[in-house]
């Protein structure tokens, strides 16, 4: 898991901010002039860093911070970089006028808004505002952006001032003008206030007009009512009626809420006041009157008459169990390509809002993911996929537009990194909001519900990595009970919060931690693992962090958080028994990477039943497996890539050579790898590439589950540092950090790497013992990790004594991952013949001991029998038609006899021969729809794939 860096801008005094930026010449510029930022950085978390200092900066327009933000976070080709001046002081130049410099078109800029960075991103100042202009306004009471809890009848008192003479001062409230005003110095009381009321002022002078906005919520008063039996947290819709909804929310030691939405035009009255349940404190109110197959939205006004200190008296807040989300942050951002008619965030509403809809229709699962029987915990193979880096348009539809690559691999479950709503757009899903609504950067819950029908028709079982040992800012929960000192309406949890401890109990936390001996956290997570089983049809979780689920350590105490904890081996078994009432056939996984004595406490953990649970552990063996594929032999030891060695007495060590945590293996094999020997020299592209076929070998081919990290298959060598703008920073750089959570390019498809015969001997190499394995009972045997004298003449036998001689029972592994050529000695248990598992072909032994000479970087797989399938691959078992769907032309990634275009009826509309690869060819003249497009290779083996024309 990774470590994140949480954005929010917290407000600096005016004598702090004054030295760290500040106008050359020390006044402020007009929006139509040039002007220059000057930062010191002396005082801020850039101090010691000695690389290029980038700008993220947007304005505050027409009252609206953060507007006409320059480029994204992170990116290093859109956002400006600052000018060293001398020592810690730097310069930003706004050329030629501000205006131009930040695309503002129309309205008036009031503030510059800025935040400095290093080149990574994972170091930055705070949120830092320069005032624009000889006219400026200060909104002195209340807060912007507060919210004020009062009695009915109260007053309210409203004041203001402002610079470079008389302004126009105008007061609404609710909508309507209630005090207008021109002067420099404004108060006004707003007497005897008995309603929810939402004010607006605005300071105007000439062109420049300010706006704040602001609220009180006043106190009604709570009814006592018995909720109706049946419901839970969240949103619950009637089955009878499906113009109601009851809303329900636990909130302990809030004395009222308030539900304001779309169907009040967020202006609730005493009607919309929730009602509490006697016996269960807990808050719930009926919606009545709701239009069946629209999109309403709300949040929770939640309110506490005695806060704890730096605790808000009122919090307004999205629904903790939330299954869709609005966010006026990041859904601006969202390709209506990926999430189509996104519905639309509510006008004057801050931070997040929940969608309801009442009488939608069940999505229509096909008998594939209805009768789907998961793959046997012994044979998985997992493939670990991030949406966001995975093809060009970062969403669901890439990966069901690439179905054939996880089909041809054979592949037989995929790991989903988080896909649950996280904070921002282009992230690694770690920093979870909310665990219940699926995050619409990657697509719509139709599109990721087709996605899973699709994998599971191609026996492919889905797994969902959850993110479930903390939340972050905008988690409902952190905001109801958070320390807020500055009133900005983002903090960390109060020591009264019921879920979230209000320090870390860990020495790995990010974000907020969860408080796992709490029966809310408990209630909340069981909740949000049944949503994901029944909803989305999931098979299993990989449970991200789990060294975090404990409350008996610190957060600066490994030696603590790295021991055997009895409370965390029993809310995770509590957990895992909870899936498995859900599904007895449930895959469950953890990423604990501790010590064997606890990891045996879940790994063995009802094996016995039928069917057998028992936890698969993440095993990272990426250390050994990058010297082997280095070519030096220290370090080199791969026995703990079986569950043996770590006392499971069961197969369920998910072992991997490595995964979004580690650096690529090709990386270091190419960077770090040895150049001994007279050939191969490692660091060479395809002397690398082809030690990677070996690694396969002596990996995926140990029995018990394996996982790849996506694209090993095709020898991706990027990196995991690479940065936005192709440099790479690894974690060994402590002056400039690392691009590890970057967005990285997309080489594989580009580039077409399944038609470059050295990646594509990987694939299908990896392909065909992947097929072994899942097709040869020998595979769910025994087997020993026994090298020849030196880790770097590996040598795996497997073998199912049970099995009869006239089937496959024994299997010998060599892998030569030396830099020259070496005779293993392979120590057949039997002379006889033997069969290259690889082709079927025989091998005549006579000697048991007698060494048998592997080229550098190269493997055999040798089986007393062929194998029980025998796949010749076709080239055609890896074209794919590109775009799809398209607008007017297609192109294939090799080379081919015919391609010929048919109607859904089976008619013939176009036909195409000596078609060469990456050649585009035009479909224009057809209509829009769907069509199947047959492939002829030069055998005369066919393939036909769907198309949609749009």
């Amino acid at each position: 898991m990774r470590k994140l860096l949480l954005f929010i801008g917290f407000a600096l005094t005016s004598a702090l901010q004054a030295q760290v930026i500040s106008w050359q010449g020390g006044t402020n510029p007009d929006q139509n002039q040039s002007a220059v930022i000057l930062f010191d950085k002396s005082t801020t978390p850039l101090a010691t860093y000695t690389g290029v200092i980038y700008a993220h900066t947007g304005v505050t327009l027409n009252g609206t911070p953060w507007q006409n933000v320059k480029g994204s976070w992170g990116n290093n080709t859109t956002q400006p970089a600052l000018t060293q001046v001398s020592g810690n002081i730097y310069r930003l130049d706004l050329t030629p006028t501000l205006q131009s410099f930040y695309n503002v078109t129309t309205g008036s800029i009031t503030n510059v808004n800025i935040v400095f960075r290093n080149a990574q991103g994972n170091a930055q100042t705070v949120d830092l505002v320069l005032n624009v202009g000889a006219f400026q306004s200060s909104l002195t009471a209340p807060v912007n952006g507060s919210n004020t809890l009062l009695s009915a009848g109260q007053n309210f008192t409203v004041t203001a001032t402002n610079t470079n003479g008389n302004a126009n001062y105008t007061l609404q409230a609710n909508g309507s003008t209630i005090n207008t005003f021109t002067g420099s110095n404004y108060s006004f009381t707003d007497v005897n206030v008995t309603q929810n009321k939402t004010y607006q002022l605005q300071v105007n002078q000439g062109a420049v007009t300010f706006t704040y906005t602001f609220s009180v919520v006043v106190n009604a008063g709570t009814t006592t009512a018995s909720m109706p039996a049946g419901l839970e947290d969240g949103i619950n819709y009637n089955s009878s009626d499906n113009t109601k909804a009851t809303l329900v929310l636990t909130a302990p030691g809030k004395d009222f809420v308030y539900v304001a939405g779309s169907f009040n035009n967020y202006q609730p009255d005493s009607s919309f006041l929730m009602k509490r349940d006697p016996s269960t404190n807990k808050f719930w109110l009926e919606l009545t009157n709701l239009t069946p197959g629209v999109n309403y939205n709300y949040q929770y006004w939640v309110c506490d008459q005695t806060p704890t200190t730096n605790s808000p008296a009122v919090v307004k807040t999205a629904d903790p169990y939330s299954t869709l989300v609005l966010s006026n942050f990041d859904d601006p951002f969202i390709p209506a390509s990926s999430y189509p008619n996104i519905p639309a965030y509510p006008a004057g509403q801050q931070r997040e809002v929940t969608v309801l809809r009442t009488g939608q229709t069940p999505y229509n699962w096909s008998n594939a993911t209805l009768n789907f029987v998961k793959p046997n915990k012994d044979n998985l193979v997992v493939y670990e996929v991030l949406v966001r880096d995975f093809d060009a348009n970062r969403n669901f539809q890439d990966i069901i537009n690439r179905i054939d690559y996880f089909k041809n691999l054979k592949i037989n479950a995929i790991h989903f990194m988080p896909v649950m709503e996280f904070e921002g757009n282009e992230s690694w899903g770690y920093n979870t909001s909310f665990h219940m609504a699926l995050d619409k950067f990657y697509g719509t819950a139709d599109k990721f519900k087709e996605l899973i029908d699709l994998l599971h028709q191609n026996g492919i079982a889905v797994i969902l990595d959850v993110a479930l040992n903390h939340a972050f800012g905008r988690n409902p929960m952190v905001r109801m009970w958070m320390k807020d000192p500055d009133g900005d309406g983002w903090g960390e949890p109060a020591a009264d919060n019921p879920y979230f401890n209000e320090f870390s109990r860990h020495s790995y936390n990010v974000g907020s931690d969860f408080n796992h001996s709490s029966q809310l956290t408990r209630y909340y997570t069981k909740r949000v693992v049944k949503h994901w089983i029944e909803e989305f049809k999931i098979d299993g979780f990989r449970w991200d962090l789990t060294k975090g689920f404990t409350q008996n350590c610190s957060g600066n105490d490994d030696t603590c958080t790295n021991a055997y904890q009895q409370d965390r081996v029993d809310v995770l078994r509590e957990y895992v028994d909870y899936t498995w009432s859900l599904d007895p056939f449930h895959l469950a996984i953890f990423e604990h990477l501790g010590i064997d004595s606890e990891e045996q406490q879940w790994a063995n953990y009802r094996i016995n039943e039928n069917p057998s649970k028992g936890v698969m552990m993440w095993g990272e063996l990426t250390a050994p497996y990058t010297q082997l594929i280095q070519g030096f032999s220290t370090g080199a030891d791969i026995t703990r890539m079986g569950h043996v060695s770590r006392g499971f007495n069961a197969k369920r060590l998910l072992g991997y050579p490595e995964s979004h945590d580690k650096d690529r293996i090709m990386y270091s094999a190419l960077t770090f790898g040895n150049g001994g020997g007279t050939s191969p020299v490692i660091n060479n592209l395809n002397n690398a590439l082809y030690r990677m076929s070996a690694i396969g070998a002596i990996s995926l081919l140990i029995p018990g589950p394996k996982m790849i990290w996506h694209f090993a298959p095709l020898g991706m060598n990027l990196s995991i540092f690479t940065c936005t703008n192709g440099t790479v920073n690894t974690d060994y750089d402590t002056t400039t950090g690392d691009c590890k959570l970057d967005t990285k390019p997309q080489p594989q498809w580009v580039n077409n790497w399944l038609g470059v015969p050295e990646r594509a001997k990987i694939y299908n190499d990896w392909s065909k013992m992947i097929d072994l394995k899942l097709s040869n009972p020998v595979f769910n045997g025994d087997y020993a990790i026994s090298p020849d004298g030196n880790n770097i003449r590996q040598r795996v036998y497997v073998f199912n004594n049970s099995l009869p001689t006239s089937q496959l029972r024994n299997v010998v592994i060599l892998a030569n991952m030396s830099v020259a050529s070496q005779g293993i000695r392979p120590d057949f248990p039997y002379t006889g013949t033997w069969y290259n598992l690889m082709d079927n072909t025989p091998v005549n032994v006579t000697s048991t001991t007698a060494t048998i000479t592997v080229e550098a970087g190269g493997f055999r797989i040798y089986g007393n029998q062929p194998s029980l399938s025998n796949d010749q691959f076709s080239k055609l078992d890896f074209v794919t038609v590109a775009p799809n769907p398209t607008t007017g032309t297609i192109m294939v990634n090799t080379n081919l006899t015919a391609m010929e275009v048919y109607s859904i009826t089976g008619q013939l509309v176009k036909s195409f021969d000596n078609v060469t690869m990456d050649r585009e060819y035009s479909i224009e003249d057809l209509k829009g729809g769907l069509y199947v497009v047959r492939l002829v290779d030069e055998n005369g083996q066919t393939k036909s794939v769907k198309l949609i024309k749009e």
